[in-house]
């Protein structure tokens, strides 16, 4: 089967899984890893602007999507001539039934079924002590945060965390004075690259507080990427545990 992925975590998941260069034949420049497999395979486009044309020509058997990464006009287009996978992840349930169901598809369930137990087992090992308000940070002027119908949203609160924004939905605008009551900045690696210097920033409105950069694709990359985060969690809740 030919498949094209137009979103980077499902990407990594399909080669996770065992799929080669031969059968994952497209993907957008946002689709980094493998490097070493990715590299072999055509770029069509990025997540919000693909390349139809491009991908018409290729003529996969199966098109995989995603409801939030990609614009709803252009995947409904490709509807017209090929066979779309639209997924939705939001909550870690939804992300063991779309691991699942790539096994299924593409008939590598005992792998699938390994990266759900060990997705299960990173999240069950990596608790903080106790309950601490995070702002998870995604984007700058104007800063951007999380609602609770958000994958990252949930992937805090399996670690332990309180989210300061659950009563809010998507990525609302939020304004500096907004984070006083939170205990711990989050500034995500991405979409919106945070630097030292954006730290830097936020200390100066409050210079009590835990600011710390995160790897985005920690949080926000479902398919078969937390399953490989263990340490990094690890790391980033002892250094939590360190602070308080």
């Amino acid at each position: 089967m030919k498949v094209i992925s137009l979103v980077p975590s499902i990407t990594e998941a399909l080669f996770d899984l065992g799929l080669t260069e031969n059968e994952v034949i497209g993907r957008t420049k946002f689709c980094i890893h493998p490097h070493e497999k990715i590299k072999n395979v055509e770029i069509i486009g990025g997540t919000k602007n693909i390349n139809i044309e491009k991908i018409k020509s290729l003529q996969p058997d199966l098109i995989l999507a995603n409801k939030e990464e990609n614009v709803k006009e252009q995947v409904e287009a490709l509807m017209h001539d090929f066979k779309v996978m639209i997924t939705h992840v939001e909550t870690v349930e939804d992300n063991y039934y779309l691991v699942k169901s790539l096994g299924n598809i593409f008939r590598q369930e005992e792998k699938a079924k390994a990266y759900n137990l060990k997705t299960y087992e990173v999240l069950n090992q990596a608790k903080i002590n106790s309950r601490i308000k995070v702002a998870y940070l995604i984007w700058k002027n104007p800063y951007m945060t999380i609602g609770s119908d958000t994958f990252i949203h949930h992937i805090l609160t399996e670690i332990g965390f309180e989210n300061s924004f659950k009563d809010k939905i998507r990525y609302p605008e939020i304004k500096v004075e907004d984070l006083a009551e939170t205990d711990i900045i989050m500034l995500s690696s991405e979409p919106f690259p945070f630097k030292e210097k954006h730290m830097e920033e936020l200390k100066a409105f409050y210079p009590g507080k835990k600011i710390m950069i995160v790897d985005g694709e920690a949080f926000s990359w479902y398919g078969t990427h937390i399953a490989k985060c263990g340490k990094y969690f690890n790391e980033l809740l002892s250094e939590i545990n360190s602070f308080q």
